[in-house]
């Protein structure tokens, strides 16, 4: 029988083979092993989708920091806006990290703050026409460029890993929220 290639069904990264789990069976104790591969699997799959983005926004001269405030605001619907404190947060980014992205955005002119309707004291970050469209065509590069990426998924395999995401995702913003 053949080896499996890299990133074939079933193939397990080479980051976690079995020699790898045996020698970190002493520290891991009693750990179930899925636990391990769970957390180690999704770091790296992170680390690969957020490298992968950011060559892919590249050509729009975006980061990916940038990249998701665009989507973000974009997907709140209009009027495409809302705090600076949401947005840090739906980004998973510090407030200093969100104001710097924020800063850039708005030098570009793809974001502008304006007064919040229920509370004058304060404003909302909103998407400008130019950012609008620059949002929109970034998300559809983004999701053809991913479709074509993940091409050898069929529907119920990817239905299985947008569920299992989603879960995690759901536990850990419950988490981080207290």
């Amino acid at each position: 029988m053949g080896e499996e290639r890299p990133g074939a069904r079933g193939a397990r990264p080479s980051l976690i083979d079995e020699a790898m789990l045996e020698s970190l069976t002493p520290y891991l104790g009693e750990r179930d092993r899925r636990t391990f591969d769970v957390l180690v699997l999704t770091l790296l799959a992170g680390r690969q989708l957020e490298a992968w983005i950011s060559e892919t926004v590249a050509v729009h001269e975006l980061d990916t920091s940038s990249y998701f405030a665009l989507s973000a605001l974009w997907l709140a619907g209009p009027p495409h806006r809302m705090s600076a404190g949401d947005l840090a947060r739906r980004i998973v980014q510090t407030s200093g990290g969100a104001t710097k992205t924020m800063q850039r955005l708005v030098g570009r002119g793809l974001v502008r703050r304006v007064a919040d309707p229920d509370d004058g004291r304060r404003s909302l970050l909103e998407l400008t026409p130019g950012g609008l469209t620059l949002a929109r065509e970034t998300l559809d590069l983004v999701l053809d460029a991913f479709d074509s990426q993940i091409g050898d998924l069929d529907e119920p395999e990817r239905e299985g890993v947008a569920a299992a995401v989603q879960r995690l995702v759901a536990e850990l913003s419950e988490r981080l929220s207290r």
